[in-house]
């Protein structure tokens, strides 16, 4: 009897797999081209070109993350399509509050079998959200790894390189009390907090499928997956205004943990909760799981994906324009003399919560 022969595919490795998926993504890919990058795939690395994006002088930054337990949800429920725009919202948000217009963006998606179907649905999505965001998807790669994830798993990275010219940069350094806070709304719980999400689902017996019990019009998975809102096309022209002091991405951590990074040291931003409507998602939240305010102004967004310092004199004008450009705004606070960190307090006391900076642990 002859030996076996082995072959990759033997070992749960599809190669024709992995080139269909590289072929039926290349129209989406090219989608994405902007004035710096072809955005063609299949060679070794993507290149990107910044004079030809227009920059002089320019400081490079850097960004990556993921979705966390989110992609569970998606994957739990086929809701494929949107999850992409997730990855590149976490990452080209991160680069937006420094100032920095994301330029190209590149994937990572580890499977343990290549699903061509759900894989192409995955990559629509992050070409999507780098549409959204006036990035390049300039190159990715997809790894069939298996024994390393369950039947139907995945997981993403997402990895983002932005631009600002020199001496533009927004460090926090123009940040003073008396600077007004103005939030930007989110559009649902983005792509934090979803472990807890999920246990609330598994223990209280959560009909995802239904429709939610404070929207009889929608089914709570649909405002459990709606995507990370992208902030950059209308937050780019008003930091190249220079009005901008600084900006912070709410995230893990929440208003709480997240405000106090982009802080000098000696002042303090306080935030009044009263300020706008929490959306009904997130009251829902808490009140299903009984969390405590504090807790939920650390691990949710609580309806604010961006906060902005700025002058109280130009205010009015930026609320104007953000308004245009599709952002609902909301005036939340203020920053003032203290220990640097973030207060966070409704007048029923039922939001009350404080944290230092020294309380915030950066990796």
């Amino acid at each position: 009897m002859a030996e076996k022969s082995y072959t990759y595919e033997t070992a749960g490795v599809s190669i024709a797999a992995g080139n269909a998926l590289v072929k039926a993504i290349g129209p989406l890919v090219k989608a994405t081209a902007r004035p710096g990058a072809d955005a063609e795939i299949g060679g070794f690395g993507g290149f990107f070109d910044p004079k030809a994006a227009g920059y002089k002088d320019p400081l490079l930054v850097a960004a990556n993350d993921g979705v966390g337990t989110k992609v569970k949800l998606a994957i739990d429920h086929d809701r494929h399509d949107r999850i992409g725009e997730d990855l590149v919202a976490m990452c080209v948000n991160d680069l937006i509050v420094q100032g920095a217009e994301p330029l190209f963006f590149l994937d990572y998606f580890a499977t343990g079998k290549l699903e061509n179907g759900v894989a192409e649905r995955v990559v629509a999505g992050i070409a999507e959200g780098c549409k959204i965001a006036g990035c390049a998807l300039i190159g990715g790669e997809t790894a069939e790894m298996p024994g390393m994830y369950a039947a139907g798993d995945y997981d993403l990275a997402g990895f983002c390189v932005g631009a600002v010219e020199r001496g533009e940069q927004l460090t926090g350094d123009k940040v003073a009390a008396g600077d007004v806070l103005l939030g930007l709304a989110s559009s649902g719980v983005h792509s934090n907090g979803y472990s807890l999400v999920r246990r609330l689902a598994a223990d209280k017996g959560w009909k995802l499928d239904r429709p939610a019990l404070f929207d009889p019009d929608r089914l709570l998975i649909d405002h459990l997956i709606e995507p990370t809102r992208i902030y950059v096309k209308s937050l780019l022209p008003v930091i190249r205004s220079g009005r901008i002091h600084a900006l912070a991405h709410i995230t893990g951590g929440g208003l709480l943990e997240n405000v106090p990074r982009v802080l000098p040291e000696g002042l303090h931003a306080r935030i009044d909760a009263d300020a706008w409507a929490q959306p009904r998602l997130m009251a829902f939240l808490q009140a299903q799981g009984n969390i405590e305010p504090a807790e939920m102004a650390r691990t949710f967004n609580c309806g604010i994906g961006m906060v902005l310092a700025v002058s109280a004199d130009d205010v009015p004008g930026l609320i104007a324009e953000l308004q245009a450009a599709g952002e609902t705004v909301h005036v939340i606070g203020a920053i003032e003399p203290g220990q640097r960190g973030c207060t966070v307090q409704g007048s029923d006391e039922a939001w009350s919560a404080r944290t230092a900076w020294e309380a915030v642990h950066l990796a």
